[in-house]
């Protein structure tokens, strides 16, 4: 609640969702939920949750807490039902990264809900494991969007 936003950084209006054909939804976990400014800018689309033009469109969620058992799976699951009450379709990761879920050897973010990843006080950076989930997380996304995109083309 202070950072500055970053300049390099895209920076999307509610208003500019309508456009998309899918989205994968980025934030840290704030006392187990999504952050207040997350929240916010959800409050925002209302407009779109009452012309439902958000509705039928796949949605994910990746995100950092800063400990094991800082809130992972209550933030997914409070994020999901924002999801939900705008009709898009939440696409969990699942266990499609394979042997990588089960990965138990080393500290590693991640759930069928999304990718994630542990920061600590905000040393640690995401491990390799953890952006090759993320990547594998965005394409697995991609490919859904577009088979949603065909199919709604037909």
């Amino acid at each position: 609640m202070g950072a500055p936003p970053k300049t390099d950084a895209p920076i999307i209006t509610a208003d500019k969702l309508a456009t998309a054909d899918g989205f994968v939804f980025g934030f840290p976990t704030k006392f187990g939920m999504m952050p207040a400014q997350f929240k916010a800018f959800l409050d925002s689309t209302g407009g779109l949750w009452r012309t439902q033009q958000l509705a039928g469109k796949p949605a994910r969620i990746f995100y950092s807490t800063g400990s094991q058992g800082g809130g992972q799976e209550t933030t997914a699951l409070t994020a999901i039902t924002q999801l939900v009450h705008h009709e898009m379709i939440f696409v969990p990761i699942g266990y499609t990264f394979g042997a990588g879920m089960f990965e138990m050897e080393n500290v590693k973010g991640g759930s069928p809900y999304g990718a994630r990843t542990y920061a600590g006080d905000s040393s640690r950076q995401p491990s390799q494991l953890e952006l090759d989930q993320a990547f594998h997380q965005g394409k697995y996304l991609a490919s859904i969007t577009k088979k949603l995109k065909k199919e709604q083309a037909a």
